[in-house]
């Protein structure tokens, strides 16, 4: 691999906060720029927040762009097109005209994912339109609503009722009140649905999600159009006030955040969202917030613990297998590599979370946490290592424990697939092009955050953007060609 240029995108996080990011349907847009070995190369760029994929915004503006102000406006024509027809509010008082009418007229259009009130029903004729709505279906809207499907931007895998009612436990254990959900709407609606069956010190919910289609069956204060990649408030100041009363309420106390972003989402711009509710939380004005931290449960994939660990060195990865109800993969109770592979972080103490003994979780006296049942404990590593809910085994040469399906390889010197090539084995690190270490391990990976394979996949588009340009510029001249040779031929 030497001498093989290392192209990718990184995120830049530190940008000068008085510039104003230009904005794309999706909110303000992030910063980027183009690396190569680990060195900022070339312009940076502004690209949405939310889409990791131009087909999905198609939204790029140089970050030292001379943009006119006839663009400007047709940008912000467009920003605004985008945007949902009715407003929150409006969607709020609808709620309120379906709810009191009677169970024979409650129709909900699956096409348009919209609830129907009489005058409405000529427009949606000849659609898919459900009847008889009934209230314990408006009271779970994540089960009337189509989930959307785009995992690099909202993907909703929604929690299985395992998944959700032991997250509810856990709340309930912690003596938590309040709880801000992000990206959680099952969880939000199984809160509102006990606190409605236990009026008594019931807790409260607030939804912020970017998906605009629950604002038909909640109000304002129970939830807010959000992008958690921008931390970013569709409904403006209102919102954002919402948002930061229902965290300082009773001085910040008894309120944890619930996080659940698509997997493709970036770490680093997630880390940065969560840190400004964080310091949202810090305002209450008590003496002790500034002292403590507040109540976090994030909910991702196993294999981005060393990036969220280091910058959140405090949190901790539970065992505990996270599965969804819509997700083919991600299911508790299968073998092998097959389990799901999403677990909980959080910065409460290990030790206190119970795992449920009857899914196959036990408590490790040494570790003081409980763990799977395949999580032996490893006497040279002084903990329990495995990561996937497999048995792992320590390597005494690579000092640490490794996968069971690893070996030690010689060549490379490190424990990897029998299979894997040796002499592609030690790419070494993609962030400053050193080959002693990965870029997990890098030294520099705050300074270029996120590196990814932008750069060769964004030629490789543009190639075949171009080479279809070209292939359609022929076509029509040749169609140009034939029209004109008729024409003579008839005349």
């Amino acid at each position: 691999m030497e001498g093989v240029p290392r192209l990718g995108v990184a995120l830049v996080l530190d940008r000068d906060p008085a510039a104003a990011a230009p904005h794309c349907p999706h909110g303000p847009t992030l910063l980027f720029a183009k690396i190569r070995q680990g060195k900022e190369e070339g312009r940076r760029f502004y690209a949405c927040s939310a889409c990791r994929e131009r087909k999905d915004c198609r939204f790029f503006q140089w970050e030292d762009e001379k943009v006119s102000e006839a663009s400007l406006l047709a940008q912000e024509k467009y920003n605004r097109s985008r945007q949902p027809s009715l407003s929150h509010a409006q969607n709020a008082e609808r709620y309120k005209e379906f709810a009191v009418l009677p169970l024979s007229e409650r129709k909900f259009c699956q096409e348009c994912q919209q609830l129907l009130l009489p005058p409405e029903w000529g427009g949606h004729s000849g659609h898919r339109v459900l009847g008889e709505i009934s209230v314990a279906q408006l009271r779970r809207p994540s089960q009337l609503l189509r989930p959307l499907e785009n995992k690099k931007t909202n993907a909703q895998y929604l929690f299985a009722d395992r998944s959700c009612r032991f997250l509810l436990d856990l709340i309930v254990a912690h003596n938590f009140n309040r709880v801000l959900c992000i990206g959680t709407p099952r969880l939000h609606e199984l809160i509102k649905l006990q606190s409605s069956q236990v009026p008594k010190n019931p807790i409260r919910s607030l939804l912020l999600d970017i998906d605009f289609r629950y604002s038909q069956f909640y109000t304002e204060e129970e939830f807010c159009h959000y992008n958690m990649f921008n931390h970013y408030f569709f409904g403006g100041e209102a919102a954002h006030d919402t948002c930061q009363k229902f965290l300082q309420r009773d001085e910040g106390k008894g309120v944890i955040l619930v996080a659940d972003p698509p997997f493709g989402g970036l770490v680093e711009t997630l880390a940065f969202t969560f840190k400004q509710l964080m310091a949202i939380w810090k305002q209450t004005g008590h003496a002790d917030a500034a002292k403590k931290e507040l109540p976090v449960i994030w909910i991702f994939p196993y294999f981005f613990e060393l990036r969220i660990l280091d910058i959140f060195p405090n949190f901790r990865m539970l065992d505990y297998q996270v599965d969804y109800d819509n997700h083919a993969l991600y299911k508790h109770g299968k073998s092998g590599r097959k389990q799901s592979p999403v677990r909980i972080f959080t910065n409460l103490s290990p030790h206190s979370i119970v795992l449920p003994v009857e899914e196959g979780y036990r408590f490790c006296c040494i570790c003081q946490r409980y763990v799977s049942s395949e999580n032996q404990h490893c006497e040279a590593c002084n903990a329990c290592t495995s990561k996937d809910g497999r048995r792992w085994r320590h390597c005494f040469l690579c000092q640490t424990c490794v996968k069971p399906s690893w070996v030690h390889c010689p060549v490379c010197k490190r424990c990897a697939l029998p299979s894997h090539s040796c002499k592609n084995a030690d790419p070494g690190c993609f962030v400053c092009g050193a080959a002693d270490h990965k870029r997990t391990a890098c030294p520099n990976l705050r300074a270029a955050t996120t590196v990814c394979r932008g750069g060769q996949k964004l030629n490789q588009k543009k190639n075949k953007v171009n080479a279809n340009v070209r292939r359609n510029g022929r076509k029509a001249k040749t169609a140009r060609r034939r029209k004109k040779k008729s024409k003579k031929l008839l005349a």
